[in-house]
């Protein structure tokens, strides 16, 4: 499975007494595939950053890149399907490109991809995708 993980999903699961962190560690376990893009992954440094502070934001960005099971790619098209908040489509594009069955987000202004039939991109919230990462592994 190759998910796309919203910022603010990110932030949410990196602490370990977060109910989420299950995401982070199932993420180091290889539990899942997680496509960036360098957008996404410049984002991911700046909120890190001002929320945990540099040298937590670096250790995780060098994690990122290090990882087999994230996937860094350069999505070739602006597909502008999310026009209340144009910066969230760094991760409907990198979606597209990787071919990820969810973006897992928490944003309001992603639930406009419901409607679009093409191209299409699920969406999952953090509930959601926490319950389906326990089903996946049940001993983690």
């Amino acid at each position: 499975m190759t998910v796309v993980l919203d910022c603010n999903i990110l932030v949410m699961c990196l602490t370990s007494r977060s109910p989420f962190h299950i995401i982070y560690q199932s993420l180091i376990k290889g539990k899942f595939d997680l496509a960036i893009s360098s957008d996404i992954l410049l984002e991911y440094e700046e909120i890190i950053q001002q929320k945990y502070g540099v040298p937590t934001a670096n250790a995780l960005i060098s994690l990122l890149k290090e990882l087999p099971n994230v996937h860094h790619l350069t999505p070739y098209y602006k597909w502008k399907l999310i026009e209340a908040d144009p910066d969230d489509n760094k991760y409907a594009d990198c979606a597209i490109a990787g071919q990820a069955d969810y973006v897992v987000t928490e944003d309001r202004h992603f639930s406009i991809l419901k409607n679009i039939p093409f191209p299409k991109v699920p969406t999952i919230s953090i509930d959601d995708f926490t319950q389906l990462i326990g089903r996946q592994n049940p001993s983690s």
